[in-house]
């Protein structure tokens, strides 16, 4: 009996690899990151350990022909049950200070990559009335940070994107499921290529493990929950956050939550 599959991007480290690990006793994976070593090595032992087929494609997704030939395989996976959209990055900076050229990869990975490959991959999915994308937003799609003015709108667009087809798919009547993954600072790798202090970012207690971002994403799954934001500390965050009158809250964010 074929298995479905499950697509990750950014799968080579982190939260991306946490879900390839997570998902791998269940499904067939295509794990997709630019790092073409650590990914073989990556599906080399997964596929030993759990006896599923474990595909590997080296892609940047800020390219267009990458993303163009990402996209193509999903459309080629009639057996697709699950898409995690998880391929992304940060830079700190005021934003005409940053480099241009960062800034506009920033937006073609986050949103384009995002509307291409969930495109592709809803054409399969919503025909069979099955399956599911998990889309990795962001805290700071509830609350924006100085110096990150494009990575919080990239995610803010993400939460309204994901939200926009959680809506579409309910009006269809489809059983396809929806998430945005919300996580706040993550042990991942993240911050480390950022070249970021966790110790000045945040205290030790706000720091989440990948392992619980993904169990709480995966856990939720099931439920069908949209928004799903890992830690009992951001939840609060994020309920307080909405709750304010915008002035508040852009009082608070000017000064630094």
């Amino acid at each position: 009996m074929e298995r479905p599959v499950a697509v990750i991007t950014g799968a080579s480290s982190g939260i991306g690899e946490v879900f390839a690990r997570k998902l791998a006793p269940q499904y067939d994976l295509l794990l997709v990151a630019r790092n073409l070593r650590r990914l073989t090595e990556l599906a080399a032992e997964l596929s030993a350990k759990h006896g599923g087929k474990v595909n590997v494609l080296a892609a940047d997704l800020s390219d267009a022909a990458d993303l163009r030939a990402v996209a193509d395989r999903i459309a080629d996976e009639p057996n697709l049950s699950l898409l995690v959209n998880n391929a992304g990055f940060g830079f700190r900076g005021r934003f005409w200070e940053a480099d241009l050229d960062a800034i506009e990869r920033m937006h073609r990975l986050h949103i384009m990559a995002l509307v291409r490959l969930s495109h592709a991959a809803l054409r399969i999915l919503v025909p069979q009335n099955r399956g599911a994308i998990i889309n990795l937003a962001s805290i700071a799609s509830f609350v924006q940070r100085a110096g990150s003015a494009s990575y919080g709108a990239t995610k803010s667009w993400v939460a309204a994107f994901s939200e926009g087809l959680y809506v579409d798919l309910k009006q269809a009547k489809s059983a396809v499921t929806i998430q945005a993954l919300c996580p706040g600072f993550t042990y991942s790798g993240f911050h480390d290529v950022m070249g970021e202090d966790r110790a000045r970012l945040a205290r030790a207690s706000f720091w989440l493990s990948a392992e619980q971002v993904v169990d709480e994403s995966l856990a939720a799954l099931s439920k069908g929950t949209l928004f799903v934001i890992p830690g009992w500390r951001y939840k609060w965050l994020a309920a307080i956050v909405r709750s304010l009158p915008s002035w508040l809250k852009l009082k608070l964010e000017t000064r630094g939550f």
